[in-house]
């Protein structure tokens, strides 16, 4: 089994409210509110599936958040 990783848990933040938010600011408010890593990605962009703590993930469409969730 692999070590647990180093990073502590991820905040206690609800991925949808994120929804509809512009891009930068969703970006802002997931820093204030404790997320290590904020990544943008286009919906259907290929990613792998690696799961890392404290990391949230912002699908974004024309400049706002259409998909959002952690890992």
């Amino acid at each position: 089994m692999a070590p647990e990783s180093a990073v502590p848990q991820p905040p206690e933040d609800d991925p949808d409210s994120y929804l509809g938010l512009a891009a930068q600011e969703a970006e802002r408010r997931a820093r204030e509110r404790g997320w290590t890593s904020v990544r943008q990605l286009e919906p259907d962009a290929i990613i792998t599936m690696e799961y890392v703590k404290g990391r949230l993930n912002l699908a974004v469409k024309e400049g706002q958040v259409v998909r959002c969730w952690p890992g």
